[in-house]
Parts: structure tokens; sequence; C-alpha cells
């Protein structure tokens, strides 16, 4: 009897299945509008959620029964089942049955080419969303892009649309005036929305329509269009939205490239399920089971550095208190004995109280301090600062942040106790000896304000302590450069050695020693066991999510793409000269690597070879207005790494407000590791046995503990 098999998309907005047969010949589709159970259909609560099925999921299961009954068929008959969509989550699997789950993006491009296995570019634009896709000969992977939290750009705004001119959406393209040059917003969708208002009673509606789907191409373009700049040839436009031809025109005269819409356009990403259901039903049993977990019980690196900083941050008592921003030299303000509150690290240590969080962000904006302001400098204006006896800051990286500690100290009293540094974005001997001079004037103003005078001695001690701190760190960064994983990142990224408060002192020495005998320790536990190209390595490029960790804990432990290194451990700078200790903290200020965007892109480029990365993921927070993600940096990076053969994610997030993280977040994850795994692996479920021989490796170890689910994970240490 032949196979069947069944790929499933739930988007936001519809539910679309398809049933493909051993041959790969579509046998049955479906699409409709995803809807709730009606009354007369509601059955009597069990009081067990999720069991007795009164409710969307149970509408959903319910539409799949009838569509496999209308093939002949049930889901016992099925081969295997491959689900996607944005509306796929844990309690899914209670109502449909599946074997694997898959990001959209990939199931488009399968689906893309079950009928069009040349393609090389596909726009998926959907209820929720649009997906750009395109195939990088450069990095022989897919790379794709994906819209953020607008709405401008999707189904959603075309439904709205409709709505308002009070014709059903699927006949607005019969209606289109192409000759029409009105133009309407393509900024958002609210915006256009207002503007068909405005002109709906003014102008024929065949003139309202092809104003709304031009804004609609150019708004889909300017949100994932960037990723076909300088592609030349067919693009297959896909989704709920392709069925408006007039959409499809429009998009050819921006792109100048010829938009192909399939016959299953609607249902391209089930048909790609299907596709991927029958590429996994024939590596069943082959797919390695092995994830790599560490013992956190026997770091005590990590939580010690976070526990030294929480107790200066919170002790009553003590050397008076110094604000700083992350960049000002920590040595010069221990030398001079001063406890420091580094104030980006204290808003970002109340990011686990969502609670405090929102209550700062309410008073923030009382001030008239608005989203568009960073969620760091949010926090610090909605929560009460102990005061300081002075406060230092430094003009660059981040700007906006120089202003907001100036109003701070404003609003405290201490306008005539703040130093800006001045400090350039280059580094040459000129741009040296100016911030040299700026420090030496900011150590001047402190004793003047402060009455506490500068011991020469102790800078020059605490130059030697950075100094041999500094060295330990490159030791563990090129230790965990050079090694399989040895740590979670997860748990590293929070050390951000190159933003710690304790450069200039002994415990940051014995800090990093503690660190580099611990990573020691790991490599000796993963010596003949884990080999550095047995798994993928990711670099993690800026800050991470501070309010938990599940972003990182899905990119390492679900997707299983261990991040190898992060940015903020980096430890690049020449060492400080004892005798001249100024200018050795100039140069180590303006060599850092954030202040230098130009620098920064070259490390990494650099570390990336080194470190034998195979993807690099950029969290951009802010959603890039932070001017250490910004488009220029990106564009940079981008062209860098690609030269390098390295696929670079951008991830749009906030690290502090977890209410604006992109719903497309792990979407884009689980489509970056899909390209990665069908690049190392030859698939996109990941490594089978054998390829590479992981598992045969890991059954010689002694620190294989199975999970419940059968799968099996290791223990470091």
């Amino acid at each position: 009897m032949s196979q069947l098999f069944l790929g499933i998309d739930i988007g936001s907005t519809t539910l679309k299945a398809v049933l493909l047969s051993e041959k790969g010949k579509v046998r049955h589709s479906l699409y409709e509008r995803t809807k709730p159970l009606s009354d007369n259909d509601r059955i009597t609560c069990s009081g067990k959620c999720n069991v007795c099925g009164a409710c969307n999921l149970g509408s959903l299961k319910k539409s799949i029964g009838l569509f496999l009954a209308e093939a002949g068929t049930s889901m016992g008959e099925i081969a295997c089942t491959v689900v996607t969509g944005s509306q796929i989550f844990e309690d899914t699997q209670r109502f449909i049955k599946y074997d694997f789950h898959v990001s959209e993006v990939s199931a488009h491009v399968a689906g893309a080419r079950q009928y069009y296995p040349d393609c090389r570019a596909v726009l998926d634009v959907g209820g929720q969303d649009s997906k750009a896709m395109l195939f990088s000969e450069d990095m022989n992977l897919w790379t794709s892009k994906m819209s953020g939290i607008c709405a401008a750009g999707t189904g959603a705004f075309l439904d709205s649309v409709a709505l308002k001119l009070n014709i059903p959406v699927e006949l607005m393209s019969d209606k289109v005036n192409y000759d029409s040059d009105l133009e309407f917003s393509s900024v958002c969708a609210v915006l256009s929305a207002t503007s068909i208002n405005k002109f709906k009673n003014r102008y024929p509606i065949g003139d309202i329509i092809a104003g709304a789907c031009r804004a609609q191409a150019r708004t889909i373009m300017s949100g994932v269009g960037e990723i076909f700049l300088n592609y030349k040839g067919d693009i297959l436009f896909q989704g709920g939205v392709a069925a408006n031809r007039a959409v499809g025109y429009y998009l050819k005269e921006i792109t100048g490239n010829n938009i192909v819409i399939p016959e299953f356009h609607r249902v391209m990403g089930a048909l790609g399920a299907a596709c991927l259901a029958s590429e996994h039903a024939k590596l069943k049993g082959t797919l390695s089971k092995v994830k790599l977990e560490f013992d956190r019980s026997k770091l005590k690196s990590v939580p010690l550095r976070a526990s030294i900083t929480r107790k200066e941050f919170f002790s009553k008592k003590g050397a008076p208190m110094v604000w700083r921003n992350l960049f000002f030299p920590t040595e010069i303000l221990n030398a001079m004995g001063f406890r420091i509150l580094t104030l980006e690290t204290y808003a970002a240590m109340h990011a686990r109280n969502q609670k405090k969080i929102r209550k700062s962000f309410d008073n923030a904006a009382y001030k008239g301090f608005s989203a568009e302001t960073c969620s760091f400098l949010r926090v610090l204006q909605g929560i009460d600062l102990p005061k300081p006896v002075f406060a230092v800051s430094t003009t660059e990286p981040c700007q906006q942040g120089e202003r907001i500690f100036h109003d701070l100290t404003r609003t405290y009293g201490l306008e005539d106790k703040f130093y800006s540094l001045h400090t350039p974005a280059d580094s040459d001997d000129r741009t040296i000896d100016h911030v040299a001079g700026g420090l030496e004037e900011s150590v001047y103003l402190m004793e003047k304000a402060t009455g506490v005078k500068m011991d020469m001695c102790r800078l020059s001690e605490a130059c030697v302590y950075s100094n041999e701190a500094a060295e330990i760190s490159r030791k563990c960064n090129m230790l965990r450069m050079q090694s399989p994983p040895l740590i979670r990142g997860s748990e590293a990224v929070y050390f951000s050695t190159i933003f710690s408060q304790l450069w200039g002192r002994k415990e940051l020495v014995d800090l990093q020693s503690l660190f580099l005998e611990e990573l020691e320790k790991q490599r000796d536990e993963f010596k003949d066991v884990v080999g550095i190209d047995d798994t993928h390595r990711i670099l993690w490029l800026h800050l991470p999510p501070f309010y938990n960790s599940r972003l990182l804990d899905f990119i390492e432990i679900t997707c299983n793409a261990p991040i190898v290194f992060e940015e903020v451990n980096f430890v690049g700078w020449d060492p400080l000269d004892p005798a001249d200790p100024y200018r050795s903290l100039a140069r180590k200020l303006l060599t850092v690597g954030f202040l230098d965007p130009k620098l920064r892109v070259k490390n990494i480029g650099q570390g990336s070879k080194f470190g034998k990365f195979n993807g690099c993921i950029l969290y951009s927070h802010g959603f890039g207005r932070c001017s250490m993600a910004d488009s220029c940096f990106v564009k940079h990076l981008r062209e860098e790494l690609t030269s390098l053969k390295v696929p670079l994610l951008v991830l749009d997030g906030d690290c502090i407000d977890s209410t604006i993280d992109p719903c497309s977040t792990y979407t884009k994850v689980s489509a970056y590791v899909e390209a990665l795994n069908d690049k190392k692996y030859g698939n996109i479920f990941g490594a089978c046995d054998g390829k590479p021989a992981l598992q045969n490796k890991l059954k010689k170890s002694r620190s294989i503990i199975p999970f419940e689910s059968g799968k099996t994970k290791i223990i470091a240490g």
C-alpha cells in the first residue's frame, strides 16, 4: 500500500493541510479560516483543560479529521506528519499527533522546490508576517528574513482594507485600477487604514484598492526585500496574499523581477511540511538523539561574579559611590577606592522582576520618555537610584545614554558633579592623547568634588591587576574557541567580562583564574568524547535578553546549536603600561571593540575564522535603534561574514522589555538552525548517527543520562 504524508500549517488566520502521496503528488488539500467551535458544537466541559476539546484546538482537530475522511483515510494511516505555522505550541501535540515541527521558512522552501526545484528566491506573505528566502550561492544554504512586529506588510492589512471598503478580500484584485496614481502611507498599517478612511468617499474604489495594494507591496519589500537586493531571477510568491494578483503586479514593478504565483500558493507551507514528512520518514531511526548538557552546579565563577557585583550595588555601607556607564575605565574608580554603580548593569539586574520593570516604565512614561527610548534608560528614569558623590560617562557608543545620564544627574542635583568623557570612534595617537587628557581631567574633578585623592601607585597597581586578569581571560577565550562547547553560552554571556566593574581589582584575577580552571576541567571531561566539528559552533553578538534565558535555551537545547563564544567576553586590547596609566587606559577604551564599528567587525571576522564558527547571531536590542546594532553596522558585518561563508542571523528584540519580543523570533531561530543543519548534515532535522559519529563516541562516555523522552543528553563535568 502506498504511504501517505501529511503536512499541516496552522497560521494566525488560516489552517492549511496537504496530503501527499509516496510519489510526491498532492492527494488532497485544505485551506480555511481558523475559527472557534460554534455554540451548537460545544460539549459539556469535563473540567480537564485541553482534554475536552471545547476550544480552538478542538476545532482544528475536527477540521483535520474531516479533511482526512474526505481523502478516504485517517490519522492512523499516515506514515509521517510534520507541522508548521505560528500557532503551533506545546499543547498542539495533545490534539494533533505529529512527528516533527519545522519552521515556516523551511516548509515554504520545501514546498516551492517540490514544483520548482531550481528556484532560488521565495516570498511568503501570510496573515501575521512576511518571509523572504534566498539561496546563497556563496554560503551554499538558504538565507531568510522575516518581518518584525508591524502588520503593515501582511494579510492582516488587506483584511482591514477590505473591511473598511465593505468588499470581500478575495475580490479586491478584480477591482484594481492599474492606471491609478493614488498613494497611501506604507509606513504603518494603522496610518494606511486612516488614509483609506480619508479617501474612500472621494476616489473610485479601484483607485483606492490600487493604492492599498501598492502600499502593501512596498511595505513587504521594505520589511524583508533587502535580501533580494542585487538578485535577478524569478521570485515565487506564496501565502494567502499571493491570491491578490495586484500585489504581485506591484512587487514586479518594484523589484524588476518576474513574480511567479504557484498553483498551490495558498497551501505551500503545508505542502512543504508534507514533503519534509516524506524526508523525515526516510530518516527515522537514524537521527541522532544526543543533546549536550552541562552540570551547572560545578561552575562557581559565573554566579560568584554576579554575587560580588550585586553586593556592591546594594550595600548600604562602605566607600562613597560613583555612577558610571559601561565604558568608563573602572581602574580609575577602583584605584580611588570608590564604590561603583554601573547604571546599565543596575537596570539589567531588575529585568527578572517584570512587575518592577512595568512600574519603572510607567514612571518613565509619566516623565515623557516613550517606548522609543532605550529600555535600559527608561528603567533608570523610572526607579529610585542611590545618590552618588559623582557620575562619569562616555559620549560613545551610546549618545542617547549619555544624554539620559546627564538628565539623571540634573534630577539628583549632581549637575556640577558629572563628567562626560568625549570618546572618538577611532583610535590613533591624536585621539589617544585626547582621551587620556579627558581621563586626567575627570580625576581632577572627582578629587575636587569628593576630597578623595588619586594615589598613582594604586592606579599603577590597578593596571597590573587588569593585565593579569586580561591575560587569564585571553587563555579562557583561546581554550573556548579551540575546543568543543565547554559551557552553556546562556551562562557565559552573563559573565560579560569586558563590562565588569572589577577591572583593576584582584577579585577579577581570582575570578578569571577560577573560570579558567573550570574550563580546563570541562575540556578534560570531554576529551576523546566530543570533537570540535561534532556540533554547530555559534558566536553570540551583543547582549542577551536579561528577563529570562528562554531564547538562549531554545537555541542551545531545543535546536541543539551550542553558543560556543560571546562577543561580550572577548578581551583583545593591548596590555596596560603601569608607568603611563592614562594613555594606556585611553587606548584600552578606544580598542575595547564597541566604540569603533570597523574594529568591531574586524574582531568578529578574525574570531569567526579562529573559532571555526559556522553561525553568528546578533541580538539587536531596541530593533536596530541601539547604536551598537544599527543598520550600518549590520550591513558591514553581514558583508564581512558572507565573505567568510558564515551566515548572520539578526534577532530584533529588547534586552529588558519582554512584552515587545516579536512572535517571529523563535521561527527565525528554527529556520536558521535548520539551514545550518542542511548544510552540515544534509537534512534540516539534524545529525544522523555517524554523520558526524557523535553518538558512537558518546556511548564510551560515562556522562550520558537518558531523557524521559528517550533522547540523550551529556552532563559535562
